[in-house]
């Protein structure tokens, strides 16, 4: 195999290119608007199972970008997404990145309670007062508490970007959002994680 020899301003651009070429050889064509999305996530992996197993509700993209355009804030569930999303161009339209996951009174009220940090963090993140959009990459029980939290009239998240990764509910909790009537980014299935999270939105606000 030749070594292509790149700029290192090319290398994403060629990357993208290889992408798009792999794909129409696979016979996978994505409709237009969700292609810079779907394919940030297979940049970001390397994994072309994204290109069948992402799934958007009606009008996903345009609703996540109206929320973003009026200053809605990210929740994440772990610090690796935030760390990984542009959080100077969601400040240029007024939003803030939040993750509670790793501060000492949550831990302690999800030690006292014996639930997720997960839990208590999506709890927080329901009493920010603003629109919030959902990036949840690790912790299905992140998905499963803020459904409950809808189920039970006390919450309903504005948009949710739900890729956690692994084996325990991690496709169940995927499911309850891919049945409910809450906008969605979805990837079925147990793959994601938090660099596929921060991609996701990462991929809207480059579009903007």
């Amino acid at each position: 195999m030749n070594i292509e020899y790149i700029l290192p301003s090319e290398i994403e651009k060629r990357s993208f290119e290889i992408i798009s070429g792999e794909l129409k050889e696979q016979g996978i064509s994505i409709p237009e608007d969700e292609a810079p999305i779907t394919m940030r996530t297979i940049h970001t992996s390397a994994d072309f199972d994204y290109a069948r197993t992402m799934r958007y509700s009606n009008g996903a993209i345009q609703r996540t970008k109206e929320l973003i355009r009026n200053g809605a804030d990210i929740v994440t569930d772990t610090n690796m997404a935030l760390s990984g999303i542009n959080k100077k161009k969601l400040a240029s339209f007024g939003g803030q990145v939040h993750c509670f996951m790793a501060d000492e009174d949550v831990a302690a009220e999800a030690k006292e309670r014996q639930v997720t940090r997960a839990t208590v963090s999506m709890e927080r993140a329901a009493k920010l007062g603003k629109p919030v959009i959902f990036a949840i990459g690790n912790a299905p029980t992140a998905l499963i508490s803020l459904y409950e939290m809808m189920e039970a009239g006390k919450f309903t998240p504005e948009f949710v970007i739900g890729v956690p990764v692994g084996f325990v509910n991690v496709v169940a909790a995927k499911e309850l959002f891919l049945n409910s009537d809450v906008p969605y980014i979805i990837n079925e299935g147990r793959k994601g994680g938090s660099n596929i999270a921060a991609a996701i939105v990462n991929a809207i606000l480059y579009n903007m």
